[in-house]
């Protein structure tokens, strides 16, 4: 639930924080740590965003009064969330029928199998299906949380967060699970991150990268992929995304003038990628960020 209470580092609403439960008992996680619920099911009713945990397999099916509970939450307009095999309990509410979604892939071939109305990707690390949002282990679960933060805030404060938990500013959810090494540790192609990063709007092909790299087209494309996780494309492609994001928020020039800056060369292609990546248009985004920001400061 948000508040209008101020954070640490910023004057912008945030969230106030409730863990609900069936009862009010002290409940021991696989972990062995207890956590004691602070509220019931009925604080769900007025929640801006429900994130429903994971547990050990095979997770029963939810109750008849969380189901009513969560569906009528995203019914009026939630963001309902599972973390790694929470997809399960989301799943046996019905809200992922018809749907696209993911888990932790061990488990993706038994929620597919148990519901099959679910769209199951499993090498997904998160997914958002309208008011409802799956996402696979752990540390999937943070990069989900700093896209709803970024989301709902803006890039800026979505990478301050990020910066203070010293994780990756942002990993795409199209990014596959399966990853060698992080996407922002240091890399053989570190220097050449960096310059690609700074020269957005310059000729990031295969052969071009690869050519400053001194390696051989096929060649770079095994070894980029295997050290970032991502190909060099899709990685060119969420960099300029990225970009762009970040000027829609802090700068007034036009599309056109941004797709230029970002490297996408026309406002076809900035809106066709960009949608793809956040869901929503370049013209709505720098809108919806407008008001957000305007009726943080008339508040």
């Amino acid at each position: 639930m948000r508040s209008s209470g101020r954070g640490r580092s910023s004057p912008r609403r945030h969230f106030r924080y409730a863990v609900c439960a069936a009862g009010r008992r002290p409940m021991r996680t696989s972990s062995g740590f207890q956590i004691t619920p602070t509220d019931g099911w009925e604080r769900l009713a007025t929640a801006d965003l429900i994130v429903v945990t994971g547990a050990s397999p095979p997770v029963p099916p939810p109750p008849p009064a969380l189901i009513t509970a969560l569906t009528d939450a995203a019914e009026r307009g939630a963001t309902v969330a599972a973390v790694c095999t929470g997809a399960f309990v989301l799943a046996g509410t019905g809200l992922l029928d018809g749907r696209t979604a993911t888990t932790h892939w061990a488990y993706a071939a038994e929620l597919a199998r148990r519901h099959p109305a679910v769209s199951v990707v499993p090498d997904l690390i998160h997914v958002v299906d309208g008011p409802v949002a799956t996402s696979a282990g752990s540390s999937a679960a943070i990069d989900l949380c700093l896209h709803l933060i970024r989301r709902e805030y803006g890039a800026e404060i979505a990478g301050r967060v990020a910066r203070e938990l010293v994780v990756p500013a942002h990993r795409s959810g199209g990014q596959a699970q399966f990853t060698r090494t992080p996407e922002a540790e240091p890399t053989a192609f570190g220097d050449l991150l960096e310059w690609a990063a700074r020269h957005l709007d310059a000729d990031l092909s295969v052969g071009a990268l690869a050519a400053r790299a001194a390696m051989s087209p096929r060649s770079f494309v095994r070894h980029f992929t295997a050290a970032t996780g991502a190909t060099p494309g899709a990685w060119v492609r969420d960099q300029r995304v990225r970009r762009a994001e970040e000027l829609l928020e802090s700068d007034r020039t036009t599309i056109a003038a941004i797709a230029r800056r970002c490297g996408f060369g026309s406002i076809d292609t900035l809106r066709r990628h960009f949608r793809r990546a956040r869901g929503v248009t370049p013209e709505s985004y720098r809108t919806a960020f407008r008001r957000f920001t305007e009726s943080e400061t008339s508040g």
